[in-house]
């Protein structure tokens, strides 16, 4: 039997709540399901999000979304165990950190991969940090995956200039939940490969476990991500767009399927044959709007978030007009729900230390009329 090219993810992401016995569950899961790569996410609410961010909406009620992060940190130790629990699947493990100090404790149990989330396409101090490991391990012992929703061509350039093209897979992404499919644009997926000569994929929100993911691979993609949970009826954060096990099989078994195609039959023809299999399914025109013309832009879905799901710079205490802004004064998060976004993060170094032109509030992202 021919060897799968196709490393397909399954994100279990926060889905566990923090349970042990739960994310052995949704490792059990996603491994009988076929996943050859088991995500995990590394929380620390300080390093995403500000305590007045806002709140997030739960069928038990409205809680502050820094809560509900911060119900979803868990120690070391839990990740370790996952680590290996993990391989003792046969399956790879793989996490995102959301900032300085959750990389550096993943660094330290040796993932098989490091996920940048899309938020974290411009967390410019952690890429930098990332990159120095790299360098000093060397860029094999440590592969990386970047997801690039909700961001432009320009900010993908960047990201690639710092982490590198060793060892690098560069995630197609729509940030939104769920992502409409007529939007997924997926001709960008090969367009991607060769403007930045970089192994691409997909980092999939839709709720289909078909359509979007085959499409994908019948664009040159090599990497498939897509949430699991044990039920959509669960509370994890993204268990609304996670698909339930044996959807997460059929997704598999139909990638496989697909990759069988274009090796039998080649590129030009093993596409004619998805497209014609696929449009029985979901009709000609719906099909040809998800491959979309290949030109990277914001989705439609997500275009309002740009700026806000992505980082910036907040001010971490109320100050006063005259003061000298130090290291601890502001932080890299991400804005999301009722704060403005500041300054990227680029801005970092030029705002630290600087003078401070006027008062600033506590949350508030830092504007260049802020600083002297």
């Amino acid at each position: 039997m021919t060897q799968s090219k196709i490393n397909i993810i399954a994100e279990i992401g926060t889905s566990h709540e923090g349970s042990i016995e739960k994310a052995r569950q949704l490792v059990d899961a996603a491994a009988w399901a076929g996943a050859d790569t088991i995500k995990f996410q590394w929380v620390y609410a300080d390093e995403i999000l500000h305590p007045k961010t806002g709140f997030v909406h739960l069928p038990t009620g409205d809680i502050p979304l820094y809560e509900r992060f911060r119900q979803l940190e868990c120690p070391v130790s839990f990740y370790k165990e996952m680590l290996d629990y993990v391989h003792s699947k046969g399956c790879k493990f793989c996490c995102s950190p959301f900032g300085l100090r959750s990389l550096r404790e993943l660094l330290e149990i040796k993932p098989d991969y490091v996920k940048v989330a899309s938020p974290e396409l411009n967390h410019y101090p952690m890429l930098r940090a990332l990159a120095d490991y790299r360098a000093k391990t060397g860029a094999a012992e440590v592969p990386v995956i970047l997801s690039s929703g909700v961001s432009r061509k320009e900010d993908i350039q960047k990201a690639i200039d710092i982490v590198g093209r060793e060892k690098v897979s560069l995630l197609h992404c729509i940030t939104s939940y769920p992502a409409p499919e007529e939007e997924y644009n997926i001709k960008v997926i090969s367009n991607l490969k060769k403007d930045f000569d970089i192994e691409t994929g997909l980092s999939d929100h839709s709720l289909d476990p078909v359509l979007v993911p085959v499409l994908s691979v019948a664009c040159g993609g090599s990497v498939i991500e897509k949430h699991i949970t044990l039920s959509r009826e669960t509370k994890g954060l993204d268990d609304p767009v996670a698909l339930e096990p044996e959807a997460f099989a059929l997704m598999v078994h139909t990638v496989h399927q697909t990759e069988a195609t274009f090796r039998h039959y080649g590129a030009e023809v093993g596409m004619e044959r998805t497209i014609e299999q696929l449009s029985e399914q979901y009709n000609h025109e719906r099909v040809m709007a998800v491959l979309g013309d290949g030109i990277k832009r914001l989705a439609p879905a997500e275009e309002a978030n740009y700026g806000r799901t992505n980082r910036s710079l907040h001010f971490m205490r109320d100050m006063k007009r005259g003061e000298i802004i130090g290291a601890d004064d502001i932080a890299v998060l991400r804005t999301e729900k009722v704060l403005t976004p500041g300054l990227t993060p680029d801005w970092l170094d030029k705002v630290t230390g600087a003078r401070l032109a006027r008062d600033v509030e506590d949350g508030a992202g830092v504007k260049k009329e802020d600083i002297l």
